[in-house]
């Protein structure tokens, strides 16, 4: 009887959690295709790189031996095109390999937005290894930057640039920091972090032209301003890498689309991870949800799949985690940046230090739908559970305490939480 061969594109979080995960349960051939490095290594972890705080080789969780053992393949090329009437791959240097199932896991690629100068020396994004590897030639010397888009990565690569010395101009189209995801005070919570450290930000300042002769000389922003710079960082969201599949017979939006088991238009075709778009997203989820957590829970859901159990891709609560510069991040559920009609919020922030924590509840029934935690370490499971649950506003104040992830000599702020979230919650709702 033939081997089942099940092919991999892209050994990012979600092509390599399939693959382990298949391999927990079958014994058919592996083979995991990446054109960006051979070894699955944590991409959340280039910026240390840069910052000199490791090296690659302490960014890949796996021993290289790791993929021998298991029997995984690794193939380092680019994949050109898929043909699914012959359930074959062509790849880049001409050669074509056959499937019995195939899994497009190719990530996300920066998202630009048609801005004059793009191709001047000087001018980058920040998702994958080749960007790294670039962003070490394109700042070697340099004194001045700018970072375009107020989001995760923008901070990242801000941090990263001035752990270099180099100064950091930071353009932000909103008003406040990440406007479209934090509320009011939390935005100028992190945003005033960021100034303490030594970013200059710049609110309501959009990009609108790069200049320069070759390599980027300044920008010029849509109120005429120009600031000189060396170096300009795009960091205006990321898009699915599906430009090689435009042409095929996939269904595509803005990514792949996929039903609840990740399933294709077409048989025995799978997408996971950024690239991947639900046909059908739950209630208080995005049909596109570029980030770590979901492409490693894509991952392991899909990889029972082509084991032989079907299961439904079903990704509960949304959580995501961050740090921004010395604040650390969490979100659970649903806060959203303003809030809805029939939605309220308890918030508290510390006086003196940069510690913050909200709890979004419905204004009715008065249970929690969404936290916010700043500077403030949480237990993923208690948190989860309350939202599962429902809790009520009142029952949440008095088991905050059973949140506290935080190492056992740190300060404990949740008295003080409870009191100004008894007293808010007393308070008439406008």
């Amino acid at each position: 009887m033939k081997e089942e061969r099940i092919i991999i594109i892209g050994n990012g979080v979600a092509g390599i959690t399939t693959a382990r995960h298949l391999r927990k349960r079958s014994n058919c051939r592996i083979t995991v295709i990446s054109s960006e490095s051979k070894h699955f290594f944590s991409r959340t972890a280039l910026m240390y790189i840069y910052m000199g705080h490791m090296k690659y080789e302490h960014t890949k969780p796996y021993s290289d031996d790791f993929w021998e053992k298991n029997r995984i393949e690794l193939l380092q090329a680019r994949v050109d095109e898929i043909q699914p009437n012959e359930k074959q791959l062509k790849l880049a240097d001409g050669e074509t390999l056959s499937y019995d199932k195939l899994v497009i896991a190719t990530g996300s690629k920066t998202a630009t937005y048609g801005w004059k100068g793009l191709e001047l020396e000087g001018v980058q994004g920040l998702y994958s290894l080749h960007d790294l590897q670039q962003m070490e030639i394109n700042t070697k010397g340099i004194q001045n930057a700018v970072v375009v888009g107020g989001g995760l990565i923008g901070v990242e690569m801000a941090e990263m640039l001035h752990s270099r010395g180099i100064h950091v101009k930071f353009l932000v189209r909103e008003d406040r920091f990440w406007g479209s995801v934090l509320p009011k005070e939390e935005g100028e919570l992190i945003g005033n972090h960021l100034i303490s450290e030594g970013i200059e930000l710049r609110y309501q300042t959009e990009l609108d032209e790069i200049i320069g002769e070759g390599k980027v000389q300044t920008i010029k922003t849509k109120s005429g301003e120009t600031i000189n710079c060396d170096f300009v960082g795009i960091c205006t969201g990321v898009k699915p890498n599906v430009d090689f599949l435009r042409n095929s017979a996939l269904e595509i939006d803005k990514g792949i689309l996929v039903d609840e088991y990740l399933q294709t238009n077409l048989p025995d075709i799978y997408a996971a991870g950024d690239c991947a778009q639900l046909r059908n997203a739950r209630k208080g989820r995005k049909a596109i949800e570029a980030v770590w957590y979901v492409g490693k829970m894509m991952g392991e859901v899909l990889g029972a799949t082509l084991a032989g159990s079907p299961t439904k891709y079903n990704p509960g609560h949304w959580f995501n985690s961050a740090k921004f510069f010395q604040i650390e991040y969490q979100t659970y559920g649903e806060v959203p940046a303003n809030l809805s009609s029939g939605q309220a919020s308890l918030y508290w922030q510390a006086s003196q230090k940069e510690k913050a924590l909200r709890v979004v509840y419905e204004s009715e029934s008065r249970k929690l739908i969404g936290i916010h935690a700043f500077g403030i370490r949480l237990s993923h499971p208690q948190c989860d559970s309350w939202l599962k649950t429902g809790i009520q506003m009142s029952e949440l104040i008095n088991e905050l305490p059973k949140a506290n992830f935080d190492p056992e000599f740190y300060e404990n702020p949740f008295p003080e939480v409870q009191q100004t979230f008894s007293r808010q919650l007393k308070e008439p709702q406008l």
